[in-house]
């Protein structure tokens, strides 16, 4: 027999608020029963409209805030709610960051059993605005003009935004002053539903500490119009940029990039450092986005590796060799791990930039790769780790068991995997001797954390 549900679907009802989900949703409960409702925040008291329900939750929409949370403040621009990315943008960055520590902490005790485990205050960020060094927006048609900007939440409705506060100023003007050229000019923007017209995609890319721009033309077709007039006007009114290419993606897909790059000015790539490693950016390169915070997260791992120069280090996961090349300064020998072809040639670019030659890197899945080695005969004393959001391959967690490094460092851009995978680690040897969260994306519900373990 089916219980009723407290609430029904289109019913106005007045809750108090609890707590926030992952993802950034105000939590209310009707007799046990949760409803998540965007924009609400812990501690406030509002009229609410019941607009989905479920057997064992329901989604909700403010109507009416009765009584508003001391950490609550106006979002900075008006357009800001309309698109998705910044979930906690109404939220006032000293609740964000006790929100994210929080979540940390949570998890680690409900995922990970890891009550007694030391988390440390979390390291955020003295302006929490404008520190995207990347940006690539979506590009339309509204009312015969080209647009481009954000999708709004759960859709393909693009929202014309002429500045982001979380972008860097450097990269909003270049995003807009793109716009404002190719409308000029009468270059046709991608239609989506049809598969038809011609820029699909604007990117900007720029490096925080040499000043340099790279401004990618993403387009459906190989021919771009306006090409030569296109290059010079950007060449005129952005006289930081170094760097203009052509992307051309022809398939009827939500992937940004194609596989097709040509560049139409400039270099191909733009420099940028975080520290004393430099680093060489291409169109299709991977690098963080807020490179600031790239720093803090990096000299967190780097002093928990506790390097003296004896060391041998494995870098699972290691990208473009960021942590890598970090860890290379300091250690004997790192040898870096990658599945993508194109970071891994990017690594080597990067160690030959730096003159670092105690560093290598191979191709290849990290959970395939390294108990291969392991079987040639090779192992480390200090384990780095740095995977996606579904965390690490079983069989790595199982070749890092076997292989019994001293120490393993583990960055995490998910506290939920992280908290899984620790236990594991935990449960075949290892001690979490401390977690320190670090805020790389003030204004989302993102948090990175790194995790030092030692063996028992």
């Amino acid at each position: 027999m089916n219980r009723t549900l407290p609430v029904q679907k289109n019913e106005y009802i007045e809750v108090v608020f609890e707590d926030l989900t992952h993802d950034g949703a105000g939590v209310a409960k009707v007799d046990g029963y949760p409803i998540f409702v965007p924009k609400a925040l812990p501690g406030e008291s509002a009229k609410i409209k019941v607009i989905k329900v479920n057997k064992g939750y329901g989604f909700g929409r403010l109507i009416e805030l009765y009584e508003k949370s001391p950490y609550r403040v106006e979002i900075p621009i008006s357009e800001a709610h309309k698109y998705g990315g910044c979930q906690l943008q109404h939220l006032s960055y000293e609740g964000q960051l006790k929100y994210k520590e929080n979540l940390v902490r949570q998890v680690l005790t409900r995922i990970g059993k890891l009550e007694d485990v030391k988390v440390l205050p979390i390291l955020g960020m003295n302006n929490p605005w404008h520190y995207r060094n990347k940006a690539q927006v979506p590009v339309g048609e509204k009312d015969g003009e080209l647009i481009a900007g954000f999708f709004k939440p759960r859709s393909h409705e693009i929202v014309d935004t002429d500045e982001s506060v979380i972008q860097l100023p450097e990269v909003n003007e270049a995003i807009q002053t793109v716009k404002e050229i190719c409308r000029k000019l009468g270059i046709e923007s991608y239609d989506e539903e049809n598969h038809k017209g011609v820029l699909r995609h604007i990117m900007a890319r720029y490096g925080l500490q040499t000043g340099e721009l790279m401004v990618v033309l993403i387009t459906r077709t190989a021919d771009l119009p306006f090409k030569n007039q296109l290059v010079d006007e950007l060449v005129t009114r952005l006289p930081r940029i170094k760097s203009i290419v052509h992307n051309v993606n022809a398939k009827r897909t939500n992937v940004i990039l194609g596989e097709k790059t040509t560049v139409l000015w400039g270099n191909e790539v733009i420099y940028d450092s975080i520290g004393n490693v430099k680093f060489a950016i291409s169109a299709l390169s991977f690098y963080q986005v807020n490179p600031v915070q790239t720093k803090v997260l990096y000299d967190k791992a780097l002093e928990y590796a506790g390097l003296n120069g004896e060391e041998t280090v494995i870098d699972a996961y290691c990208g473009i060799g960021t942590i890598s090349l970090f860890l290379a300064q300091k250690a004997r020998s790192v040898f870096g791990v990658e599945v993508v072809p194109e970071a891994i040639e990017d690594a080597k670019r990067n160690a030959a930039l730096n003159g670092i030659t105690n560093a290598e890197f191979a191709v290849g899945e990290a959970e395939t790769v390294i108990p291969k080695w392991y079987k040639e005969g090779h192992t480390a004393d200090v384990f780095v780790v740095d995977p996606p959001r579904k965390g690490c391959d079983e069989a790595l967690l199982e070749t890092i068991i076997t292989m019994k490094p001293k120490k393993v460092v583990y960055v995490s851009c998910n506290p939920a995997t992280l908290a899984r995978d620790l236990r594991i680690l935990e449960d075949g040897g290892y001690n979490t001797l401390e977690v320190q969260p670090v805020d790389m994306f003030p204004g989302t519900t993102h948090v990175e954390t790194v995790a030092l373990l030692e063996r028992k």
